[in-house]
């Protein structure tokens, strides 16, 4: 099967509408965007930032960020990694995740996510939950979140974020589903 990932700057408006609308039921929304910003500490060009696409052909969006955006890992560098997310993690992503964690103890990772990915079902809870104990940030994306991300990985063309209705009641319902996980 054909691998269909795209690595950019910034996201086209409808898109970002689209795939971070934190409805409950996310029929048609089977990409996952990864939207990232990478701190790694003094010394450093900068922060890296940009986002992920993925289709889920071969290979998820986490998975690439890893081999694309932060392939090396110097264990003398204290990485800060911060992604807003459409969807949090699937199971398999959320072990190797673990796994990377473990792995890179200079690494901190922060997942802002739009939506939880299946969060009914007992692997993705324990995923969610073997993620946080290996030090993850997991939060739900509040409409300030969105903003946010709207005016740094959006090409908005100075067009204001505007929240969807039931964006904070959207919030607020994902947050307690990620509550109870935790």
């Amino acid at each position: 099967m054909e691998q269909k990932l795209f690595v950019r700057d910034r996201l086209h408006p409808f898109p970002f509408k689209f795939q971070f609308k934190n409805v409950e039921y996310s029929s048609g929304r089977n990409k996952t965007f990864l939207c990232y910003l990478v701190d790694q500490g003094r010394g450093s060009d900068g922060v890296l930032r940009g986002y992920v696409e993925d289709e889920h052909a071969s290979a998820h969006a986490e998975d690439m960020f890893f081999q694309l955006i932060l392939p090396d890992y110097d264990p003398s560098i204290n990485y800060n990694v911060i992604w807003y997310v459409s969807s949090s993690p699937c199971s398999a992503c959320a072990a190797r995740l673990v796994d990377i964690l473990q792995e890179r103890k200079t690494l901190r990772l922060a997942i802002f996510s739009a939506r939880l990915f299946e969060w009914e079902e007992p692997e993705i809870r324990a995923g969610l939950k073997a993620l946080a104990g290996a030090g993850c940030k997991l939060r739900v994306m509040k409409p300030l979140d969105f903003s946010y991300t709207w005016d740094t990985f959006v090409e908005h063309e100075d067009q204001r974020f505007t929240p969807w209705e039931d964006c904070q009641e959207n919030y607020e319902y994902y947050q307690e589903r990620l509550a109870d996980i935790l």
